[in-house]
């Protein structure tokens, strides 16, 4: 244990940070003990007493005690120790963008991205450090189904985190999927809204229901869509924009036209599945645009992979025929 009391200084990659938060990416204690520190003024901004929940301006200064502290050489052979060179390649391989705010994967489909019930052991939250510079670890902003393919955006650090998370979340950030449906929807394009809840199918699994406003847990959502290609009205390549972001969004309001997405065993439609497709949920986050401070809007798009590139190959769907601009199709 190091004997030497340490002041701080709080950086702009951390603006908005919570105290405890904070701490805890500097010493290894539980929060009962970050607790007991700050009650006892052992821990102080600003050179006064603070709460856990304080929310932290960069140039503010925090006096850490005297708790060991892990060396760079100590965080680096725990890294090593963790992350197996099959993850950090596959890890490294995903990687399509990054700059010094985020990383932006292009996530094949199959893998979780948070560890969770029937998810298994391996999932991408859990190989982030592979990607860690070793002063932040890098962290999810936001979800994408295990079955979906596609971007997703990773922060460096947390104030990247906490910006890029209230875009997210907000309507700002404007988000375009690829899906191939089984038929075509009519009409090809427009916009499906309604209320929708947590309910079941008929097998009695979990899934998104259609209900009415005033109904317990009722959430509105709303998705523009274009139809992109036709293969002679048995199957569809469509494109999805959704205003809002509700778990399974996309893939309810598909199945509301009447036009699953194909390889989708939740949301079943009784349609003739075209011969010859690939096996798997033909749902892919092709694009995002993302608002940046006094800079253009930043355009990400992630190329096709595994089973939608053999899908479309098949079907003879031609990705140049969406255009350069992933936006334009809903102009």
């Amino acid at each position: 244990m190091s004997q030497q009391v340490i002041n701080e200084t709080v950086s702009p990659k951390e603006e908005g940070v919570r105290l405890d938060r904070w701490v805890k990416r500097r010493l290894p204690v539980t929060q009962g003990q970050l607790e007991k520190l700050l009650r006892s003024g052992q821990i102080r901004v600003d050179g006064s007493r603070a709460k856990a929940n304080t929310r932290l301006d960069a140039g503010m200064v925090v006096r850490l005690p005297p708790v060991h502290q892990p060396t760079a050489e100590e965080k680096k052979a725990r890294k090593a120790n963790t992350a197996s060179s099959r993850d950090e390649q596959f890890m490294r391989e995903m990687v399509i963008y990054q700059d010094d705010e985020m990383f932006a994967l292009n996530k094949p489909a199959g893998i979780a991205v948070q560890g969770g019930t029937k998810q298994g052991d391996r999932h991408i939250d859990g190989m982030l450090d592979i990607l860690s510079d070793d002063e932040y670890r890098p962290k999810l902003v936001h979800r994408l189904d295990k079955e979906t393919s596609g971007l997703l955006i990773i922060a460096r650090h947390p104030a990247a985190a906490a910006r890029l998370g209230d875009l997210f979340r907000s309507r700002e950030m404007e988000k375009v999927y690829w899906a191939v449906t089984v038929g075509a929807p009519k009409p090809p394009a427009g916009q499906v809204r309604c209320w929708m809840t947590k309910g079941q199918g008929p097998e009695g699994r979990e899934r998104m229901v259609q209900c009415a406003q005033n109904d317990e847990g009722a959430r509105h959502a709303i998705t523009d869509y274009v139809t992109v290609s036709q293969a002679a009205q048995k199957a569809a390549w469509v494109a999805l924009r959704p205003q809002t972001g509700r778990m399974h969004q996309l893939r309810f309001h598909m199945h509301e036209l009447g036009t699953s997405i194909l390889g989708d065993d939740k949301y079943v439609t009784r349609r003739e599945v075209p011969q010859g497709v690939a096996d798997g949920l033909h749902l892919h986050a092709r694009a995002l645009l993302i608002p940046r401070k006094n800079k253009k809007p930043l355009l990400l798009q992630a190329p096709l992979s595994g089973h939608m590139k053999q899908t479309f190959k098949t079907l003879g769907f031609l990705e140049e025929e969406a255009g350069k601009d992933p936006l334009e199709l809903f102009i």
